[in-house]
């Protein structure tokens, strides 16, 4: 790269620019080529450069730089046309600057942009015509188009030629703009017979290398003699006109004349030679020479216009002359604000003078127009303050205070000095962020707190708040119980105190007559870090409770002796005879004491004082009083319920001692009044009615099960009819049946008033056999009645070993005797009933429907399938022996031999029976459940 750098350095304040370094360099440089070596040209560190988040900022829209923050050097981002860039202007240059944060802090840069020779020259019109009298004089001159050529210096237009040059050569006249009006003289007459028509070449030339031209064809034709060319009145016209005229308005007229007469004298106004910049924005009446406005004129953009007017007549002679237009300047531009850089959140605790936003702010205007001045709202802790030219930052000014004002929105607003003032502002939303600086603050100084004795321990008691200013963690208050002690003890014992909530709590249970207030601190404490706390004192006062009933102090009530007061027979009326002294340890009006007379031998001799407690007589004594009287004074106190205690006076009515003595002697003490026995009493109440009541619901509830159930089994009005089916089959194999018999039941309507029983086979129970023709064979132990459960099925199970007959009772046709095995109860079981026996029982079953209504504690076993055991109950015998199937037992109709089996089974499972009216049968010892079901039975 072929470029300059210049370095320039300055030392400002606090976020000012710490320096200025400037570059040159050639347009049309490649993209990516070096700049310079930022980093090193201002001396700064690549690591500063990432940290500082380093940025180009630059009011230009089009980035044409770009900054490398891993080497600290500038590159070129977009490649540089100077002309389109500058245009004419020199020197070319980029303006911008570099931005640092933490801290912030930036620098100044400036790049010259010199011109490369990349232009050629170039004519508006590529070809011009004259029309020239033959009579035109040597020396006569033609304006011609100059040539434009976009570069600059060295590299703009440098000449012209114009070829060929019989007749005409080229001048240059240098003009105070710097450029250079193009002349055609005429050197030679011409002469219209010889040439009517000339064309000229006229190349531009620059000054470049390589040199670079161009052309432009000349078109000449002679005309007849017209010798008088038009003449302006003045070479210079100047005028004024105001940015932003509306379009029409006329800046000045240009006059010329022409001493010719007729078309020679006829003058033509046009513009020639105009610059780019006013091409499109003036125009020139061909006629009256009057320049209007035909675009928008804008100061910022070109303060003055030139203009190149010509004036021809109809024979081809011009004249010329320039128009210099001054643009003025109105105030029409707004301060434009940029932010370089700003931040969103600021601590509370930031130092006066720390940084908030930098600011550039610039206004296009020109003098008074351009002048700005900021400001922001009032009453915010924050200040302008200017660092350079078009450079402000925004700066603390003062402490900040987050309770204060958790936001701020600072308002921007820049003014210039034109007439009207223009404005234009922003807005910056800054965030406090808080610190923990506020401590926790009661809503009291102190409190004080009452709760009523004899509290439930954990009651709530009362609530302490605290509210601390500060925000979020730094504001959450926690409540602690300061340590200290009441009477020696912890406080802690006594109070807690929610840390949540400050709540406080009784962690006992307070007793007025022991302590009757106390003092505690609770310590609220914030989360910050380190946390913050305050300190308030509650005073927690006990009130009292009527929880103490009057205690007598005289007379002393002593159990061994009788203490009596002695009343003369000669006392009169109001006689004092003695003062009940009474005190209750409660405070207030619960300790407040009266006194009243409950019972008394005579109520008509004494009376009590319902304040002071004294006895006296309300009339004469007289002989009929009797010795002994017994006063039963209570003293009650004055609490809401109230409590009472009562008291016996002996008071003796005589006039001597002896006679006291002796009557006292005899004196018969009245038992003590004992309010456990009450107690007692109210309390075996109370168990015996729930007993009552408990037994009447389960009564209740077992009859209405069992009429649900013979509901459900009952509905039939068939009578009772057995039935023996043919065939039948040992289900079990091990009993001492070779068959087991089916039967059906179906009962009547009826039935279901009388016990339908079974027992479960191989029952280790006795069975006692009654000697009457009434008795029922009954089964003491493990009795279920099919009502309570209908759907059990029961199974046909052996016999027990236990049932115990002599030999005569074993089964068999008349008592036959049996096989060792038999004694055992595995033997073979005799022939089942003939036909004529079953025909026998069905005769028999005719008497059920009957004998069940008269039943009474009898039963009828019915057992369901496999479980065959039955008995009757006044049924007559239809056999001599009846079989009971499924058991070892033989049931005789013989009295004698009922009652020798039956004796002879007594003597076998139980000792001797006493002597009863009836035999009972032996009972086995039974469980819980059929000590319960026995005693039901009982009591049916």
């Amino acid at each position: 790269m072929a470029g300059r750098v210049l370095l320039f350095f300055s030392v400002l304040s606090a976020s000012s620019v710490l320096g200025q370094v400037s570059y040159s360099i050639p347009e049309e440089m490649p993209k990516g080529s070096l700049v310079g070596n930022m980093a090193q040209d201002f001396g700064l560190n690549v690591k500063r450069l990432k940290s500082g988040k380093a940025r180009i900022f630059t009011r230009e829209s089009d980035g044409y730089i770009e900054l490398n923050n891993d080497r600290g050097v500038l590159l070129i981002r977009e490649k540089i046309d100077r002309e389109s860039l500058c245009g004419q202007t020199t020197p070319c240059a980029l303006h911008f600057q570099i931005i640092l944060e933490n801290p912030m802090e930036f620098y100044s840069v400036t790049i010259e942009i010199t011109d490369v020779n990349d232009n050629s020259p170039s004519f508006e019109k590529n070809e011009v015509t004259f029309k020239i009298s033959e009579s035109a004089v040597s020396g006569a001159k033609f304006i011609l188009e100059r040539a434009i050529d976009p570069d600059v210096g060295s590299n703009g237009l440098q000449t012209y030629r114009l070829e060929p040059t019989d007749n005409f050569v080229v001048k240059l006249h240098d003009q105070a703009d710097g450029t250079k009006n193009v002349e055609m003289v005429l050197e030679k007459p011409l002469d219209r017979e010889k040439n009517e028509q000339l064309s000229l070449v006229l190349t531009a030339v620059d000054g470049g290398e390589p040199q670079m031209t161009g052309t432009m064809q000349i078109l000449i034709t002679v005309l007849d003699a017209n010798d008088n060319a038009p003449v302006f009145t003045q070479p210079i016209y100047k005028a004024s006109i105001q940015e932003n005229a509306r379009v029409g308005t006329t800046v000045v007229t240009v006059t010329a004349t022409d001493a010719d007469h007729g078309s020679n004298g006829r003058i033509t106004y046009s513009i020639s030679n105009i610059v780019d910049h006013s091409r499109g924005i003036f125009e020139v009446s061909g006629e009256s020479g009057e320049i209007r406005l035909i675009g928008n004129v804008d100061y910022e953009k070109a303060r003055t216009f030139q203009i190149n007017i010509r004036a021809s007549d109809d024979g081809g002679l011009v004249d010329s002359c320039k128009v210099m237009i001054d643009v003025i300047d109105m105030n029409d531009n707004k301060p434009d604000i940029k932010i370089m850089s700003k931040s969103n959140m600021i601590s509370e605790d930031a130092k006066p003078g720390t940084v908030v936003t930098m600011i550039n702010i610039k206004d296009a205007d020109s003098g008074e127009n351009g002048i700005v001045q900021c400001s922001i709202n009032d009453n915010i802790p924050f200040v302008m303050k200017a660092t350079n030219n078009d450079f402000y930052t925004l700066v603390t000014d003062g402490q900040i205070d987050r309770e204060v004002a958790s936001e701020y929105n600072i308002t921007v607003t820049c003014s210039d000095e034109g007439v009207p003032s223009l404005s234009s502002s922003v807005t910056l939303t800054l965030q406090i962020s808080d610190v923990n600086d506020n401590a926790p603050v009661f809503e009291r100084s102190s409190y004080e707190a009452y709760i009523v004795e004899n509290n439930t321990p954990g009651l709530s008691i009362f609530t302490v708040k605290a509210r601390d200013a500060d925000w979020n963690q730094n504001a959450r208050v926690s409540y602690i119980l300061d340590d200290s002690s009441v009477n020696g003890v912890p406080v802690s014992s006594y109070v807690s105190v929610s840390a949540d909530s400050g709540v406080i709590h009784a962690v006992r249970s307070f007793d007025y007559e022991q302590i009757k207030d106390f003092q505690f601190r609770v310590k609220a404490q914030d989360g910050g870090s380190p946390p913050l706390s305050s300190n308030v004192t509650v005073k927690m006062v006990i009130q009292d409770q009527n929880d103490n009933p009057p205690q007598v102090l005289y007379p002393v009530q002593t159990g061994g002796s009788v203490v009596a007061e002695m009343v003369p027979r000669s006392a009169d009326v109001g006689y004092l005879v003695t003062k009940v002294v009474a005190v209750d340890v409660d405070s207030g009006q619960n300790a407040w004491l009266s006194y009243k007379l409950q019972k008394a031998t005579d109520r008509a001799l004494f009376e009590v004082g319902l304040q002071n407690g004294e006895i006296r007589t309300i009339r004469q004594v007289n002989d009929k009083d009797a010795v002994k009287q017994r006063l039963t004074v209570i003293v009650e106190d004055n609490g809401q319920p109230s409590r009472s205690a009562a008291v016996i006076v002996n008071v003796a009515v005589a006039d001597s001692f002896p006679e006291v003595l002796s009557e006292f002697t005899d004196f018969t003490h009245d038992k003590e009044y004992n309010d456990n026995l009450t107690f007692y009493l109210v309390l075996a109440l109370a168990v015996v009615s729930f007993l009552f009541i408990t037994c009447v619901v389960v009564i209740i509830s077992v009859k209405i099960y069992r009429w649900r159930q013979s509901r459900i089994l009952y509905s039939s009005n068939l009578p009772v009819i057995p039935y023996y089916p043919p065939r039948y089959s040992d289900t079990l194999g091990t009993g001492t049946l070779q068959h087991v018999y089916n039967y059906e039941v179906c009962r009547t309507t009826d039935s279901r008033k009388s016990d339908c029983k079974f027992g479960r086979a191989g029952s280790q129970n006795v069975l006692i056999m009654d000697p009457s023709s009434t008795g029922t064979m009954q089964r003491i132990q493990s009795e279920k009645s099919i009502l309570d459960e209908p759907d059990s099925p029961l199974e046909q199970k052996p016999p027990n070993n236990d049932w115990r007959f002599t030999q005569g009772q074993r089964p068999g046709p008349s008592g036959a005797t049996g096989g060792p095995e038999v004694a055992m109860g595995t033997g073979p079981w005799p022939q089942p009933p003939t036909e004529a026996e079953q025909l026998q029982a069905l005769m028999a079953a005719a008497n059920v429907s009957e004998a069940t209504a008269t039943l009474g504690p009898g039963t009828m076993g019915l057992s369901t399938r496999y479980s065959p055991q039955f008995t009757l109950q006044h049924v007559p015998d239809y056999r001599q022996n009846v079989y009971i199937p499924g058991s070892t037992a033989t049931l005789t109709s013989n009295p004698q031999q009922q009652q020798a089996t039956a004796q002879q089974a007594a003597q076998q499972a139980l000792p001797p029976p006493q002597v009863s009216a009836q035999p009972e049968p032996p009972k086995a010892a039974q469980t819980p459940a059929s000590k319960k079901k026995s005693t039901k039975k009982e009591k049916k």
